[in-house]
């Protein structure tokens, strides 16, 4: 079966869901990243979990553990490969481009696609780091907002999070992070998201202000709506 990660979230609080998807060959993940703290819960559940990406344009998944599928190319643009670029993608499932829209980027190069989405390639191994178009630059450093989720999402007594930059006169735009808070749990503070942060990542990633909601909004297959949480906090 093929589930987003909203899904796989709440299949593993339901005993009966957890048991029927333990009996399946795989568990396809997909359509948004996965966080590791969810990815570990499920796997410690014994879920036989298998990461895939791809998009129409590759005719779904064609990446399944960051290992292009045979016939799939993958490559990392503007890195060398060792620091996030821009994930390029080929083979034999590759769109030949969008109709009516000749001279699109995404499509410039025959063969190829070029995706909006920043990754590394570690021993052939394509990881996902975040967005291109979702990338925060504050007081002249970028940060990606993927990443700092990764390492917020370890947080005791945080759910679910998101982090996104809002407009700010001195800065350009500053981080600021939408937490979900752990039900029962003592609600993290600035303070305190800010120390784990910066323990982890560089100083300028931690956010400089924390909301808090019963659920993130979504859009599409599972994919936080970073608009519709930035219109409401900006």
């Amino acid at each position: 079966t093929s589930l987003v990660p909203t899904q796989l979230r709440k299949a593993l609080d339901v005993p009966a869901a957890v048991a029927a998807l333990g009996r399946l060959d795989a568990v396809l993940v997909g359509g948004a990243a996965t966080p590791p703290a969810l990815l570990a819960r499920a796997l410690d559940a014994g879920l036989p979990i298998v990461r895939t990406y791809g998009m129409s344009e590759t005719a779904g998944g064609c990446v399944y553990d960051g290992v292009p599928l045979p016939g799939a190319t993958v490559r990392i643009d503007g890195s060398g490969g060792a620091e996030p670029g821009r994930v390029v993608l080929g083979g034999a499932t590759l769109a030949r481009g969008y109709r009516n829209m000749p001279d699109h980027p995404a499509f410039a190069e025959p063969g190829w696609f070029r995706t909006d989405d920043l990754g590394v390639l570690d021993d052939g191994v394509l990881r996902i780091v975040g967005r291109a178009d979702e990338a925060i630059t504050t007081g002249g450093l970028t940060v990606v907002p993927q990443v700092v989720e990764t390492v917020l999402g370890e947080m005791p007594g945080v759910a679910d999070c998101a982090i996104l930059g809002v407009p700010d006169e001195r800065l350009g735009e500053k981080v600021i992070a939408v937490i979900v808070p752990v039900p029962g749990a003592r609600r993290p503070g600035l303070d305190d998201v800010r120390e784990f942060v910066s323990d982890r990542l560089d100083r300028y990633a931690a956010p400089r202000a924390v909301f808090t909601v019963g659920e993130l909004p979504l859009r599409g297959p599972g994919k936080v709506n970073r608009r519709a949480l930035r219109e409401r906090f900006a």
